[in-house]
């Protein structure tokens, strides 16, 4: 795979935001192909802290029960994972959803239950409520949150975050393919607003490690 890299205001290439589809190419916030640049203290290892920390999208979607699901009211004052991604990609989408949840089983019960990972999907023809409530818990866990809703205001909340995403498109061979932003987005309980963010490559020891400081609203 190819990732094309631009400039952070605040750091060289390490933290601008491609997309991937297992293609990977960026995307500027009008989804027309350069990447996102963003305002960040230098990156060490996995976690990449802002300097200018995101409002959490003004997004109502519907859940794995198919009931109306107010983002930012049912997520306040928790510590929340955001992430982008589609339930038919091969190796990614799976994989990010795989090692949070073996982080996450290794953190105390009362930090599992204050935790809030919510995926949303970029692909939400086919990831349907009943699609996403069959898939989370077999691709990552049962505890996770899954929303889907119309694809115009989803892609309106990853803009807001600085993740592109595109339209799934149906290519010659008949596969759909969404290609979005894959990086996960942690917000402090302190503050509601997103502080740092994940790239595609952080493995599951290196979210054991950080969990503990992001449950809490601290700086990994």
């Amino acid at each position: 795979m190819r990732k094309k890299y631009l400039p952070a205001a605040a750091f060289l290439a390490a933290a601008a935001l491609a997309l991937t589809a297992c293609s990977t190419g960026g995307t500027d916030d009008s989804g027309t192909g350069s990447a996102f640049e963003v305002s960040a203290q230098p990156k060490t290892k996995a976690a990449t802290v802002l300097d200018a920390p995101y409002t959490k999208p003004d997004l109502v979607l519907t859940d794995t029960r198919g009931e109306s699901f107010d983002l930012r009211e049912r997520t306040k004052g928790r510590p929340t994972l955001i992430y982008f991604g589609y339930t038919h990609c091969p190796d990614v989408c799976p994989l990010t959803m795989s090692n949070l949840a073996i982080a996450v089983k290794q953190l105390p019960e009362a930090d599992r239950d204050r935790l809030q990972v919510v995926f949303v999907t970029t692909d939400p023809e086919r990831d349907t409520a009943e699609e996403l409530a069959r898939w989370l818990p077999s691709a990552g866990d049962p505890s996770f949150i899954g929303l889907t809703g119309d694809f115009e205001t989803i892609q309106a909340g990853a803009r807001e975050l600085h993740i592109g995403i595109d339209p799934p498109k149906k290519n010659p061979d008949g596969t759909v393919e969404s290609m979005h932003g894959a990086q996960v987005i942690a917000f402090s309980p302190k503050t509601d607003q997103g502080y740092v963010f994940y790239g595609e490559d952080t493995d599951a020891d290196t979210w054991a490690k950080d969990l503990p400081k992001l449950v809490k609203g601290e700086k990994p």
